[in-house]
């Protein structure tokens, strides 16, 4: 096929690459450790380029040929030959548990730098050209978080906006809204953005020992939108997970009988919005889009009924006829819940507050608690993007992978929120990934581009590919097939030319 003359910069992507060290073996598929490739578009050509992070972890596995440093759903044991009483003392020395680097969610932009981001506190920087590791950055250094997602926002001054936890710091356990600035101010040019980190806000956990799990958050033009989902970690069991032997996943759990909270945070006054808004019990991973219309504000979640998605990649699962053996209890649900800040006070009890076109409702309860029950938009969708231009607007279009009853995609599908309108691209054996939009350089609609995506063949003789689709039509524009053993990844974004540094800088 034909690459879009236009289209020059590089696709990077992460994701979990290596699942046995010696003689070991992760539990997890989400364990493994991280693995970078790129795309790079040049004048019509595309190179491929793959690379393992060097965290610190990689090398310390590496070095001892087995797994010393535990993982989220693998916990690990280091020297067998330490007695118990070492190993207590210096596990007590530190309650919430020292995490790892592996960094193998996500990338983020920082100013003219580029991080890997997981769960934990950590980042570690790369070289989005050579996919070097750099230098590792421990949150913790700047602020109270022992996690931060991997999903942080940009607003229009380039600044990132993410959300980290903080576990029982001062007594207190909350959730923190912070800012990064793109960059230093010139006479401190040597420091890094992060000594200029600065809190926006924090948020009390409901519990102290039991804070809501979450992988992403939302954001409109004024405001962030934060979903406290009864998906909720026990810290005891986290304390004490590895002297019972188990992993940190296992002090994770769904409370179903429970509420979901909704939080609403200004981001110029810097307060929570009083009124207290829920729904029903749900899991979230991935936010899609929010925005403000007519005093509501409408956010696009994928949601389940419960947690099962995380259970069926446990390696032990992934067996020979995966997809047809493993089913998902819960299909993802795309959700858009309607919010009404500004409503008449004096509403009756019971009373649906919604003035918007929609079936999604907030009632009034007796305690002036407000209940929100969603639209469904669509099933069958995750790891959704969009056109990030359109981030915090009202927009149309998502870009995302096709799931049906089976936690691996098959499809890749373009769903218009407005219409309920769904193209898709898909054929046999193909196991494609996040999709990642591209705007043309002159485009008008928010559809005016490219989606690509790296797919995975689940025929082993098969190549895969990277694939390019027009974005309006779905068609396809063409494939570079790479002669490698391709990883299935998780998350990725496109750096156009001008914002890689050449070498020299």
């Amino acid at each position: 096929g034909q690459f879009p003359a236009w289209l020059q910069g590089t696709l990077l992507r992460n994701g979990p690459g290596m699942h046995t060290i010696g003689d070991t073996k992760y539990n997890h598929w989400f364990d493994g450790l991280a693995l970078l490739h790129s795309f790079t578009f040049k004048n019509g050509e595309v190179y491929y380029r793959s690379k393992y992070l060097r965290s610190d972890t990689y090398n310390c596995n590496i070095e001892a040929n087995r797994i010393v440093v535990s993982e989220f759903g693998t916990m690990a044991y280091p020297d067998p030959c330490k007695n118990i009483f070492s190993k207590a003392f210096t596990y007590l020395s530190h309650t919430i548990p020292e995490f790892t680097d592996n960094c193998l969610i996500n990338i983020m932009k920082t100013g003219d730098d580029f991080y890997v981001t997981s769960e934990t506190n950590f980042i570690r920087k790369i070289n989005p050209q050579t996919l070097e590791t750099l230098e590792k950055v421990d949150y913790s250094k700047y602020l109270a978080v022992n996690l931060a997602t991997s999903h942080p926002h940009y607003d229009s001054a380039g600044n990132i906006l993410n959300m980290g936890t903080s576990i029982v710091e001062k007594g207190r356990t909350k959730y923190v809204i912070f800012k990064i600035p793109p960059s230093v101010p010139e006479k401190e040019k040597k420091k890094s953005c992060f000594k200029h980190l600065e809190v926006v806000c924090s948020i009390p956990s409901r519990s102290l020992l039991h804070p809501s799990y979450y992988h992403s958050f939302g954001m409109t033009e004024n405001y962030i939108v934060f979903v406290e989902q009864p998906f909720r970690l026990d810290i005891l069991k986290l304390a004490t997970a590895y002297f019972r032997g188990v992993n940190w996943a296992s002090c994770l759990a769904f409370h179903k009988d429970d509420k979901t909270w909704f939080h609403f945070v200004d981001k110029k006054t810097k307060k929570e919005v009083s009124t207290k808004f829920y729904a029903d019990a749900l899991v979230l991973f991935h936010h899609i889009n929010a925005y403000e219309e007519d005093g509501h504000i409408v956010f696009d979640i994928i949601a389940y009924k419960d947690n099962s998605l995380y259970d069926m990649f446990y390696l032990s699962n992934l067996v020979k006829d995966f997809e047809r053996k493993n089913k998902l209890t819960s299909r993802p649900t795309c959700k858009r819940f309607v919010v009404p800040l500004q409503y008449d006070k004096d509403a009756e009890i019971g009373s649906n507050l919604v003035r918007l076109p929609t079936t999604a409702t907030a009632v009034k309860e007796k305690d002036g608690s407000i209940y929100c029950q969603p639209e469904v938009l669509c099933e069958g969708i995750e790891l959704p993007r969009i056109n990030y231009d359109y981030n915090g607007k009202k927009y149309n279009y998502v870009f995302a992978t096709g799931v049906q009853w089976s936690p691996v995609p098959t499809k890749i599908v373009k769903f218009n929120t407005q219409t309920k309108e769904i193209l898709h691209w898909g054929e046999d054996h193909c196991w494609p990934s996040e999709p990642v939009f591209v705007p043309s350089p002159d485009a008008k609609e928010e559809d005016d581009g490219i989606v690509l995506t790296c797919v995975v063949m689940s025929d082993p003789k098969q190549a895969p590919f990277l694939l390019i689709l027009d974005a309006k039509t779905f068609q396809e524009l063409g494939r570079a097939r790479v002669d490698v053993d391709m990883h299935l990844d998780l998350h990725g974004i496109f750096i156009p030319e001008k914002d890689l540094k050449t070498e020299t800088e």
